[in-house]
């Protein structure tokens, strides 16, 4: 597998071999006079896992979306493989992939189409060999001339992490990717995304499954009204708070989890 050129492959984008796949400093994003994101700051490298969670409304989408390039930040800088998204946003974007909670893939076009539709966009040369082997790498060997819409939704999601991934990109960015997932099939996608941590990516990961995120992350942060209130290791920020007063009211089996953490310091009211 290789990058299509007329004369030879394409060389790796990035510029920052050893530093941070991700930086974001003091980023700000605002809508109108509101401020959603305020002063977050944090790093993902290569080789890691790093989990962003919060309550609804609390900040997650909109820095997941100016780190897309989708939102135009108000202040603050973001370098992907050392490239600032405002200064070369093409070189940026092209060391990205992305898997969002939903797919949008056309359901009428066989999971083969859609490998060769993608690797077109995304500039990669895959041969019949290669799409076969990339298939029988998440276990979908027989599944190549079958309608993406025929797909279970676990298998939808390992179509869609393969085709976020098959331009060997620096930072992947996975949007609650096991949400309506079995446990069968979330398993099977965690899996999946270990996988891809020792290749070297970097992750960024959104969930609301603090069992997920116990289970798979490296770090996390926990961001709430645009603040960035916790980071680091899960473990680590359980024993930090084990004994506030807080978290203990919201245990509610004796044994302190990542939840009770995650309740403790954001509160327990209900958001929209």
């Amino acid at each position: 597998m290789q990058f299509a050129t007329a004369h030879e492959p394409k060389p790796k984008l990035y510029q920052n071999e050893g530093g941070p796949a991700l930086s974001v400093q003091n980023l700000k994003v605002s809508y109108g006079n509101f401020t959603a994101v305020k002063d977050v700051s944090f790093s993902v490298y290569g080789g890691e896992i790093f989990g962003l969670l919060g309550p609804n409304g609390a900040g997650k989408t909109s820095t997941l979306s100016a780190i897309e390039g989708l939102l135009k930040p108000a202040a603050g800088s973001i370098l992907i493989a050392g490239y600032d998204t405002g200064e070369k946003p093409l070189y940026a974007k092209a060391n990205i992939g992305v898997q969002l909670q939903a797919t949008s893939f056309q359901p009428e076009l066989t999971v083969d189409e859609i490998l060769q539709l993608y690797a077109g966009l995304y500039g990669v040369s895959l041969s019949k060999e290669d799409r076969a082997n990339l298939l029988s790498g998440i276990k979908l060997e027989n599944a190549a001339s079958k309608r993406f819409g025929q797909l279970s939704g676990g298998q939808q999601q390992r179509v869609s992490l393969t085709i976020a991934t098959m331009h060997e990109p620096q930072l992947v960015l996975l949007d609650e990717p096991t949400t309506g997932l079995d446990p069968q099939s979330r398993r099977q996608l965690w899996q999946r995304i270990e996988a891809m941590r020792s290749e070297s990516h970097a992750i960024l990961l959104t969930t609301h499954s603090m069992e997920e995120a116990e289970a798979v992350c490296d770090r996390i942060a926990i961001i709430d009204h645009g603040h960035i209130i916790a980071i680091d290791a899960p473990q680590a920020i359980i024993e930090k708070h084990r004994n506030d007063p807080e978290v203990i009211r919201a245990s509610r089996k004796g044994k302190i989890t990542l939840e009770d953490v995650f309740i403790g310091l954001t509160g327990t009211d209900i958001r929209s």
